[in-house]
């Protein structure tokens, strides 16, 4: 019987037994691994060829074994036959990309994916030949219709930031299949608690580790999950372009991983109160989460995921000045640019997305937009503060 996500966000991945006896995987702090002869050598160089698992460590910017049984935890979390750690979230989605994209090839990108993703695909991509075509995440005929004869893959994001924007799954890899296309999702918003994309189909999923994964904001990882056939050429990459984790935040990781159940349910039930208090305050103009019956992909959203995430994006009922006052009225949230951490962190969109107006209208960014990720305070205590902020606004 395989076990339930909070015993493998425990157990998943790693030994039972461990070096020295200890209950933790250890850090191994190690850029090299020696071997003791010749033989040695030639026997590890000949599993390799034949790609037999285990294959020993050999350097560091290859695998180290803190970061291999982080992987094989991540691995178990999604359900996928392994996974790949990097460095960053989008180490993990700009390797991937490159290796599976050649010159002339074409990928199909959904609208809403994170910024930086779109620029990656905007700017650099096209230098190596490379075509990237926005479909609307909310219309499945739209990106059916994209698919050129040198589509390749098909690239989304659920939920996505900061509108929460729900793909339709089943659709993406009905088209995908049909089509001979890779399907890859950045899971990040939602992480394996919420939803395993891997179950519908998709054929890899990205993960910002830093997030929801690490959850206490000290640590950078990013990780791709899948199928090892389909990962052996993005392991290969990875490397050579060394976007590989270190072993210190391997750990951080692994250990940040033993709480990853509890942390969601604590923030889906914080995030779905703090949705639905926003909704009933008339100096909010408008909510955007996925659990309420308010939001465009509602139905989607209630058929796919199992909770609704700790992220809730709203705005104000004022402009750009008004929007930043309210931000600094709020007492408990940290301001800055991240999610997913124990901490609550609120952010106006529009003052770190661009300083030019018309950029970020250009890009669906509205200057009274508040998102605003909700940590696991207790909830009453979350309320409390934003309805101080709103009476003084």
């Amino acid at each position: 019987m395989r076990p339930r996500i909070s015993t493998q966000a425990v157990h998943g991945g790693e030994s039972r037994e461990k070096p020295f006896g200890a209950i933790t995987t250890p850090i191994i702090q190690a850029s090299t691994y020696t071997f003791r002869n010749t033989a040695e050598i030639m026997e590890f160089m000949h599993a390799k060829a034949e790609n037999k698992q285990p294959v020993r460590d050999e350097y560091g910017r290859y695998s180290n074994p803190t970061q291999s049984a982080t992987e094989a935890k991540l691995a178990a979390l999604e359900g996928g036959e392994e996974a790949l750690l990097f460095g960053s979230g989008m180490g993990a989605i700009t390797t991937t990309l490159l290796t599976l994209l050649s010159a002339g090839d074409h990928m199909i990108m959904t609208s809403g994916s994170y910024h930086r993703t779109l620029d990656f695909a905007r700017s650099l991509l096209p230098r190596w030949g490379i075509e990237t075509s926005l479909a609307p995440i909310d219309q499945p005929e739209a990106i059916a219709g994209a698919v050129c004869p040198n589509t390749r893959l098909i690239f989304a994001e659920t939920p996505t930031n900061p509108y929460l924007r729900v793909v339709d799954l089943a659709y993406l890899v009905k088209t995908a299949q049909k089509n001979g296309l890779i399907t890859i999702l950045d899971s990040t918003f939602a992480t394996p608690v919420n939803l395993r994309p891997l179950e519908y189909g998709i054929d890899l999923v990205v993960q910002s580790a830093t997030k929801y994964l690490g959850g206490h904001n000290d640590l950078l990882a990013g990780a791709v999950i899948g199928a090892t056939k389909l990962l052996a050429d993005i392991k290969a990459a990875r490397g050579v372009l060394g976007g590989i984790s270190n072993p210190q935040e391997a750990y951080l990781l692994l250990r940040g991983l033993k709480t990853l159940e509890l942390r969601v349910l604590r923030q889906n039930e914080n995030g779905m109160r703090v949705a639905q208090f926003l909704e009933s305050q008339p100096k909010i103009a408008r909510v955007y989460y996925p659990g309420l019956p308010s939001h465009p992909d509602y139905e989607v959203a209630r058929q796919q995921l199992s909770g609704f995430g700790g992220v809730v994006s709203f705005e104000i009922e004022g402009d750009f000045e008004k929007t930043g006052r309210f931000i600094d009225l709020l007492h408990l949230p940290y301001i800055g640019p991240t999610l997913g951490g124990v901490e609550s962190v609120i952010q106006q969109p529009a003052a770190l997305y661009s300083l030019n107006p018309l950029e970020r209208k250009a890009d669906g960014i509205k200057d009274n937009l508040i998102r605003y990720a909700v940590g696991i305070e207790n909830v009453e205590d979350i309320l409390d503060d934003l309805e101080q902020a709103l009476k003084i606004l």
